[in-house]
């Protein structure tokens, strides 16, 4: 599988009204995304970006898939009128659940986590025993499943679905006792099934990455979609002709739907940068 989501193979022409100076849109139902984001400035350091997270309706994990479809096309149409010239779905929920919905409506390329993520699970696994963690709606969708399955149908999965972790990592619990003794529970069912890789499927999990890491031991490869998203990402605008061919700072703006300060507080430790730019959008 290529740098193309399954079920959008561009035309020639999907890319020629496209601006190679637009930016990137990447969109979360909150903070999570923003490990997505940093991914990419690191990835592609001059390409601008802008980033929708919605803080004012989070979390989409307990919400109903109409809900979440709903919020998730009201988003993507926001960021298409800012002229982006690729969409990124950085919210494993979001893509779980309305994926295809974007894809349908926009007319720019969409890539979403859960595609990068299966690529990269079945890469570091070596006997194809995969153990996915998320929230509950992305665990209950299977849609992990169904991206690594179509890629390689001998793969054998685990699910576990651990809505503890999110707000854990909110409340900046990344080295808890509290938050070890809750991934200890979680991965119990998931490693005694012997996975030998482990998808963190929300964009939140990275940063419990050391401990989830020591929990799970060292013969058990922890897989986060958002490098694996840049990569793709950078192959995308490279096939389309969509790289940005000006080597000036870029820009970058968050748009969020309810509290800024919080949501800068957190954003900079997620991102690992001070972050400026922050937009209020009231619905």
């Amino acid at each position: 599988m290529g740098a193309f989501p399954a079920g959008q193979r561009p035309s020639p022409t999907m890319s020629e009204h496209l601006n190679p100076r637009g930016p990137i849109g990447v969109f979360d139902s909150g903070v999570g995304g923003l490990t997505v984001v940093r991914a990419l400035m690191e990835r592609l350091p001059f390409e601008s970006i802008h980033y929708f997270g919605d803080t004012a309706r989070v979390p989409y994990g307990i919400k109903s898939v109409q809900t979440i479809s709903h919020y998730t096309t009201q988003i993507a149409e926001f960021l298409l009128e800012k002229r982006v010239k690729l969409l990124i779905i950085a919210c494993n929920t979001m893509a779980a659940v309305a994926a295809q919905l974007v894809r349908d409506l926009s007319p720019t390329p969409v890539l979403d986590v859960i595609e990068a993520g299966a690529l990269s699970a079945l890469a570091a696994s070596k006997t194809r025993r995969i153990g996915v963690i998320g929230t509950p709606t992305t665990i209950n969708s299977n849609a992990y499943a169904r991206a690594i399955h179509a890629i390689e149908p001998e793969a054998r999965l685990t699910s576990q679905a651990c809505p503890l972790f999110v707000p854990l990592v909110e409340e900046g619990w990344l080295d808890h006792a509290v938050t070890r003794l809750t991934a200890q529970e979680y991965l119990k069912p998931v490693l005694a099934e012997q996975v030998d890789s482990l998808v963190l499927g929300c964009t939140h999990y990275p940063l419990l990455k050391p401990l989830l890491q020591e929990v799970a031991g060292p013969g058990v490869a922890l897989v986060d979609s958002a490098d694996a998203m840049a990569e793709q990402t950078a192959a995308l605008l490279q096939k389309l002709n969509l790289s940005n061919p000006d080597r000036l700072p870029p820009e970058y703006h968050f748009w969020v739907t309810d509290v800024p300060l919080r949501f800068q507080t957190i954003g900079e430790r997620f991102l690992g940068r001070s972050l400026s730019n922050v937009h209020v959008v009231q619905w």
